[in-house]
């Protein structure tokens, strides 16, 4: 199917693919030829993608999974290498931490998107690829997809990864995850709250995947927006304040057309009219 309007001017290289399917957007990372390892134009191309999407009420979920049967292998060591000339050259280490914040920049990205962001997992799902997985709303796993946080046997750090990590599976996990640099498959990623299903085969995944879009699909479009939005503003706003917002929103949704519309169908016995697209 044809890109929605604000992805068709996007002037990006081919290290992600895109695709859509409705209202589903298709993000492959697509260096196979390095397991998918994160380099600058990628970082950039899944930057502009989600900027541009923002505000394309058309698009209700992205799907982001790798090529060539693995998601991400973390950062290219290659870009380390170009980096580390700049740095000489100007006696400086800031290239370093400018290309590293660049990474946490489209995490903050990715984890805000209005959308609702899914990734599938295969093959490697380490150090940024882990990070980009902790930023995902439904994370489903191959059950022999493996996952780590190597930073420390490289001698450097989880930076921009880090914040991620705690918040979606606790300081204690994590701690003992990024200090011992482990290595570990779907079913200990599913026990620790790092993916929330695990399939046993291609098919099995496939069908997950697929039943995860048609619940997608089942839910109001902008009611998703909001409770996406409400549910990160529970983690930085006072509690009070938090609700007193919360209630007037409640109330914009119960007066509003999915509102409406939703109680009709529920009365009426029938699927709303945003769940004809299946």
């Amino acid at each position: 199917m044809t890109l929605s309007k604000s992805l068709q001017a996007l002037d990006i290289d081919d290290s992600i693919q895109l695709e859509q399917d409705g209202s589903i957007l298709y993000l492959w990372l697509n260096r196979p030829e390095s397991r998918n390892a994160m380099n600058l134009n990628m970082v950039n191309a899944i930057q502009q993608v989600f900027a541009a999407i923002q505000d394309d009420l058309s698009i209700r979920a992205v799907i982001i999974r790798g090529e060539g049967g693995t998601f991400c292998a973390g950062g290219d060591i290659k870009d380390m290498a170009a980096l580390r000339v700049e740095a000489s050259n100007i006696g400086s280490l800031q290239p370093y931490a400018d290309f590293n914040r660049r990474f946490g920049a489209m995490l903050e990205q990715v984890e805000t998107a209005p959308q609702t962001v899914v990734v599938i997992l295969e093959g490697a799902v380490l150090g940024g690829g882990f990070g980009l997985v902790c930023v995902s709303d439904v994370a489903i796993s191959r059950d022999n997809a493996q996952f780590g946080l190597p930073e420390t046997g490289l001698g450097i750090i989880p930076a921009q990864i880090a914040p991620f990590v705690v918040k979606r599976i606790g300081l204690t996990q994590a701690r003992r995850l990024a200090l011992l640099g482990m290595r570990f498959e779907g079913p200990t990623a599913l026990s620790v709250g790092v993916v929330h299903q695990i399939a046993h085969n291609e098919l099995e995944l496939e069908q997950e995947l697929q039943e995860t879009i048609q619940q997608i699909k089942r839910a109001a479009p902008q009611a998703s927006r909001v409770t996406k939005a409400l549910l990160h503003r529970t983690l930085n706003e006072p509690l009070n304040h938090l609700l007193d917002d919360a209630a007037q929103q409640f109330a914009q949704a119960v007066g509003g057309v999915e509102g409406q519309e939703g109680t009709m169908a529920f009365i009426q016995k029938r699927l709303p009219n945003w769940a004809d697209e299946q």
